[in-house]
C-alpha cells in the first residue's frame, strides 16, 4: 500500500543528506576545494546565505500542497544541476552555482512543510521530524565516508544519485491532503510564539556556528574519524528522544542539554586533541544538537495545524536555525584570526549557554499556551485546572479561554493572551457563562470548585 508519509520521509531525507554533506559546509564541499587548493570561505557563506533566503522567502509564493511539490521537485533539479561545475577546476560557476543551489533548497526544505502536514498527523509529527532528521545523517555519513576514504568525486556522484533519487520519491505523492481530520484545526496568530521561537533558536545555534569554525579544524588532522562519527551521538540523541513514551515530558531534557553543551565547551577548553578528546568533546556537543534540534523541528511541526501556510511557518522559523549558524560562524572566524586561546571561546560560548538557559522557562510559558499538549512542554497550570465538563460542550477557543477566566484574567488579558479581540473574548465569556448556568465569574468559579471537591 502506498504511504505517502513514509515516501515524504524518504524523499525529503535524501535531499536533505546533499544538502548537509555539500551545500551547508559540508564535507563534499570542503573535500573538492582542498583538492583543488582553492578554500575560500565566502564559497561557505554564499552558500548559506542564499539557503537562508530561500528559506525566508519560499512562504510567500508557495500557498499549496500543488506549489510546494513542484517546489521542491525544482529545487531538487537545481541541485543536481549545480553540482557539475564542482566535477571541475575552480571557475567563475562555482559561485553562481553554490547560491542558485542555496537558494533553491531552501525554497525545498521550507516547501516541505507542506508536506509535514499533509501526510503526517498532529500526533505523530514529532516522530516524522526525527525520522527525517535520523535518515538524513545517516545517509550524509555515507556521502563523508565515500568523499574522504574514495575521492571527491565519488562523492559528488553519490550526492547526485541521492539528489536523483529524492526526485522520483517526491514525484510519487499526492498534490492533495490524503489525511482525513474529523474538523480542521482553528488557525490561530503564531507571531509571537514565532518570534520568541526564532529568538532562542538563532541564539543557541551561535554555538553550532563556533563549533564548525574553531572545534571542527582544532581536530582536522582525525578527519577519518571526524567524517563518519561526527554525526553518531546526534542520531543516538534522536533515537532517544524519538523512542521515549509519549506520555514523558522532555522539558527536563533541554535543560540536559545544556549542560552537555556547557560541558563540551570545558573539555575542549582542558583537553588536548587526540582521538578520545575529539570523542568526548564531539559526543557531548552533538548529543546536544539532536536534542534541541528535534525540539524545534517539532514544535514548529505542531504549530502548522494552526497555520494557512506552513511554507511560511517551517521556513522562517528554520531560517533561525541558519542565521544562528552564520552568526556563530563568523563570529568563529575572527576567533580564529585573532588567535584567541580556548579558554576565551569557550567563555563566548558559555555566555550563549547562559542567555539561553534564562530564556527557556519564557520559550516554555508562550509556547505552552498554544501547544499544551506537546512532549517537549512543561504545563505548569495543568494540575491547578479544574476539569468539569459543562452540559453543553465547548468549542476549541472556549476551551482556551475557560483556564484564563479561572486563572483571574481580565477580557483585556486574555485578549491579549491569544491575540484576540476584547469584543470577542467577550463573546466568548457570555456563551461560557451560558453553557454553565452562570452569571458571573464568581459563579462559574464556585461552580467548578465544588466540583472539583467532590
Amino acid at each position: 500500500m502506498f504511504n505517502s508519509r513514509v515516501v515524504s520521509v524518504a524523499g525529503f531525507s535524501l535531499v536533505f543528506s546533499y544538502l548537509l554533506s555539500f551545500l551547508f559546509e559540508g564535507r563534499v564541499l570542503y573535500s573538492v576545494m582542498e583538492y583543488h587548493g582553492a578554500y575560500e570561505g565566502r564559497y561557505v557563506i554564499i552558500a548559506i546565505i542564499a539557503h537562508f533566503a530561500g528559506l525566508v522567502s519560499c512562504g510567500f509564493f508557495v500557498r499549496s500542497l500543488n506549489q510546494a511539490k513542484r517546489t521542491v521537485l525544482a529545487g531538487m533539479a537545481v541541485c543536481f544541476i549545480i553540482t557539475v561545475p564542482f566535477f571541475f577546476p575552480p571557475n567563475f560557476l562555482w559561485i553562481a552555482a553554490l547560491a542558485a543551489g542555496g537558494y533553491a533548497s531552501g525554497c525545498a526544505v521550507a516547501a516541505w512543510g507542506y508536506f509535514l502536514k499533509a501526510f503526517t498527523p498532529a500526533n505523530r509529527r514529532i516522530k516524522t521530524c526525527a525520522d527525517v532528521l535520523i535518515f538524513s545523517n545517516l545517509l550524509m555519513i555515507i556521502i563523508n565516508i565515500t568523499a574522504v576514504q574514495v575521492s571527491h568525486y565519488a562523492g559528488l556522484v553519490l550526492s547526485l544519485i541521492f539528489v536523483g533519487s529524492g526526485m522520483l520519491l517526491i514525484r510519487r505523492l499526492p498534490a492533495e491532503q490524503v489525511l482525513s481530520e474529523k474538523r480542521p484545526a482553528p488557525v490561530w496568530d503564531t507571531r509571537k510564539p514565532m518570534v520568541v521561537l526564532f529568538l532562542f533558536v538563532f541564539i543557541i545555534t551561535i554555538n553550532s556556528g563556533l563549533m564548525y569554525q574553531v572545534m571542527n579544524p582544532a581536530f582536522g588532522h582525525l578527519s577519518s574519524l571526524t567524517s563518519w562519527y561526527w554525526s553518531v551521538p546526534y542520531i543516538g540523541a534522536l533515537l532517544i528522544m524519538r523512542n521515549l513514551p509519549d506520555r514523558v515530558k522532555r522539558f527536563v531534557v533541554l535543560y540536559i542539554g545544556m549542560g552537555l553543551i556547557i560541558l563540551s565547551f570545558i573539555l575542549f577548553m582542558v583537553l588536548g586533541r587526540g582521538v578520545a578528546d575529539y570523542l568526548a568533546v564531539n559526543t557531548l556537543m552533538l548529543g546536544a544538537c539532536g536534542i534541541f534540534d528535534l525540539f524545534w523541528w517539532s514544535i514548529i511541526g505542531e504549530m502548522m495545524e494552526h497555520t494557512e501556510n506552513p511554507a511560511k511557518t517551517f521556513g522562517i522559523n528554520l531560517s533561525a536555525n541558519v542565521l544562528g549558524i552564520l552568526t556563530g560562524g563568523a563570529a568563529g572566524m575572527a576567533i580564529t584570526s585573532a588567535e584567541f586561546p580556548d579558554s576565551e571561546v569557550a567563555v563566548i560560548a558559555l555566555s550563549v549557554v547562559c542567555v539561553t538557559l534564562a530564556m527557556l522557562p519564557l520559550v516554555n510559558t508562550v509556547l505552552v499556551r498554544r501547544l499544551r499538549n506537546h512532549a517537549y512542554l512543561m504545563d505548569e497550570t495543568a494540575d491547578e485546572t479544574p476539569v468539569i465538563t459543562p452540559p453543553e460542550p465547548l468549542t476549541a477557543r472556549e476551551q482556551e479561554v475557560l483556564p484564563l477566566i479561572l486563572s483571574g484574567k481580565s477580557n483585556k488579558a486574555i485578549a491579549d493572551s491569544l491575540f484576540i479581540s476584547e469584543s470577542t473574548v467577550k463573546s466568548h465569556v457570555r456563551n461560557i457563562f451560558s453553557k454553565f448556568g452562570v452569571a458571573t465569574r464568581a459563579e462559574l468559579i464556585s461552580i467548578l470548585l465544588s466540583n472539583r471537591q467532590k
